[in-house]
């Protein structure tokens, strides 16, 4: 069985076709699901999925390439996140490619949701893209290491991912692990220890090969895990077991409802 960390069930081009995409987990093997929110307006939806489905199960938190919004307040953050449904804060984190100029917002809004994670005892879900230094600055000045949680989609060097493993993170592949030419991303899937490894889908974004253009689904985690198990030399199962086991172990408010 596999978990896919990472997903975006909410949005238009998977929710209209979801009875679809939960058969497609079910014939994949493919029980679990955490749906992430990007903005509070759209987190009750998120939510909703959450609430209506047994094996799926929410974050709250608002996403860095979100500009001129009200900028969530720890406070707002943690009523939020008293729902048992809701086992994560983010995804948050910090992205100087989408957006230039000064970025101090971003980094604001990020130290905000460590201090919520930390507060409400439930872990983070963190995007990092072209920000690296200062990612892993903040979570060092704001002590994430209390909390920990993952780095998602990861895309940075293999020094970055042992630096955020050393604060407590999780390091999560998304479908890129599979494109030909993300090289760097292999190599950290194929060194990192297994016990800090999870799987994604990014879904419906970064559908992985022979998907690959196409809208991505949670049913595709499969396919990233074949691929990391192809890295490593190790069975298909074996990395199933452990991305697995990973989830529950960093996301242990979800341990409830593990069947």
């Amino acid at each position: 069985m596999l978990v896919d960390s990472h997903c975006h069930l909410n949005f238009p081009e998977l929710l209209e076709k979801l009875s679809d995409i939960k058969q497609s987990m079910l014939d994949n093997e493919v029980g679990y699901a955490l749906c992430i929110s990007v903005t509070l307006p759209d987190f009750p939806q998120v939510l909703a999925l959450a609430e209506a489905n047994d094996n799926f199960f929410a974050s709250v938190g608002v996403h860095p390439d979100y500009e001129d919004i009200d900028e969530p307040t720890v406070d707002e953050l943690l009523k939020l996140a008293n729902h048992p449904k809701v086992i994560a804060i983010g995804e948050t984190g910090l992205d100087y490619f989408r957006l230039t100029g000064d970025l101090e917002w971003q980094r604001l809004r990020f130290r905000n949701h460590i201090r919520a994670a930390i507060a409400c005892g439930k872990p983070l879900v963190i995007h990092t893209r072209n920000a690296a230094e200062d990612t892993l600055r903040i979570m060092r000045e704001e002590n994430a290491q209390k909390i920990g949680g993952v780095m998602h989609c990861f895309t940075e060097s293999l020094d970055v991912a042992l630096q955020a493993i050393e604060l407590g993170f999780y390091i999560s592949f998304s479908g890129i692990v599979t494109f030909k030419n993300a090289l760097s991303i292999k190599e950290v899937a194929q060194k990192i220890p297994l016990d800090r490894l999870l799987v994604e889908t990014d879904s419906p974004y970064l559908a992985p090969v022979p998907y690959r253009g196409k809208i991505n689904q949670p049913s595709y985690v499969k396919n990233v895990a074949e691929e990391i198990a192809r890295l490593r030399d190790i069975s298909f199962e074996e990395i199933s077991i452990a991305s697995t086991d990973n989830f529950f172990r960093l996301f242990s408010h979800a341990t409830a409802y593990k069947t």
